[in-house]
């Protein structure tokens, strides 16, 4: 049953599948384990990133496309939902509509990319998706009727998902049964489901084409792939699960704005999080996107604790600074790199066979 589930990609690595279900539990009950709204907020975002960073890895890793247009169309998900609740009032029907217009816009750009340019080199394809990418981005800050420019959108959701709903007077283990749970466990389910269906497609023939593409696009062309079609399928389905995950943000945080999901910045971290975890496994960005999320969002309290500790010696006080996180994740992201060149993942696998 588990083996059909996973589509036969099982970890391979009693270490990997240690971590990969202590992470399925820890964010299955994180708002028990883990009490307090940043916390929670925190496992959101892992839930998040990690379908981000795998329909991105099915680009990168298993199709070997370099594409920064990938915050695009998770810019898309969010501002569908943000316009189309902002328009239409907090109903079921406006959170649909919203995605429904989202996934049919990135479908068609994504199309219009992998038609008209993938068939160019990798590095002009990439500059191309940069091009369009940024372009978007200054459209949306600019169209300030539509989408609420630089400040953004901040809208209401139905209210069975909203923080004032409560569905029970008395908290459970110490957590208050609201909306705000229902809305975590919502993402949760939509995050778990996601992920096996990448997994069921990357371990599908169609995926095998893509990986043999990677490996050798002339030989595959040449026993009778038709390498463009496969790669702009690619390309359109891992710009739809994007899309799914610029929706899942947008319905955490019931805000969208040009910096919350169009950011650069978005784009480099999620090609942070591929190389950590490892190209080219699914695997790698649940592990890869649980690690920096949390790295990101407590390393600052770290090193305020470090630096407190510490305060009697001014040269160590100052290296360990809360200013200077930036540094120490930098220093952190080197060293993953350095013990783990093929990704934490793909270096579990690689222990396991010797």
């Amino acid at each position: 049953m588990l083996n059909r589930l996973l589509s036969n990609d099982l970890p391979r690595s009693r270490v990997l599948a240690v971590l990969l279900i202590g992470l399925f539990f820890a964010l299955a009950f994180a708002p028990f384990i883990f009490p307090g709204v940043k916390a929670l907020s925190v496992a959101a975002k892992v839930l998040v990133f990690i379908v981000l960073v795998a329909s991105f890895d099915l680009l990168l890793g298993y199709t070997g496309i370099v594409s920064f247009a990938h915050t695009m169309f998770f810019g898309i998900g969010a501002y569908g939902i943000a316009i189309s609740a902002t328009r239409l009032g907090p109903g079921w029907g406006a959170v649909l509509l919203g995605l429904g217009v989202a996934l049919v816009v990135s479908l068609l750009l994504s199309l219009a990319i992998g038609l008209f340019s993938l068939r160019v080199r990798a590095i002009f394809f990439a500059m191309i998706t940069l091009a369009v990418a940024s372009a978007f981005q200054t459209l949306a800050s600019q169209l300030s009727d539509f989408t609420g420019g630089e400040d953004g959108l901040t809208f209401k959701l139905p209210e069975l998902i909203s923080p004032s709903f409560e569905f029970a007077q008395e908290p459970f283990l110490g957590v208050s049964l609201d909306g705000r749970l229902l809305c975590y466990y919502l993402l949760f389910v939509a995050a778990v489901v996601l992920v096996l269906a990448l997994l069921r497609i990357v371990n599908s023939p169609f995926g095998r084409v893509l990986q043999a593409i990677r490996e050798n696009e002339f030989r595959a062309e040449a026993i009778g792939y038709r390498v463009v079609v496969y790669r702009t399928t690619a390309s359109v389905l891992s710009a739809l699960f994007a899309t799914l995950a610029g929706a899942m943000l947008a319905i955490w945080l019931r805000y969208n704005g040009p910096d919350t999901s169009l950011s650069f910045e978005i784009m480099i971290d999620v090609l942070l999080i591929v190389v950590i975890g490892g190209m080219g496994t699914i695997y790698g960005a649940a592990i890869g996107a649980a690690l920096f999320v949390v790295a990101q969002s407590y390393l600052q309290d770290l090193l305020r604790l470090g630096n407190e500790a510490v305060s009697g010696v001014p040269a160590l006080a100052a290296l360990l600074s809360p200013d200077r996180w930036l540094l120490w994740l930098g220093l952190l992201f080197v060293l993953s790199v350095y013990y783990f060149p093929t990704g934490i993942v793909g270096r579990l696998r690689a222990r396991a066979v010797t």
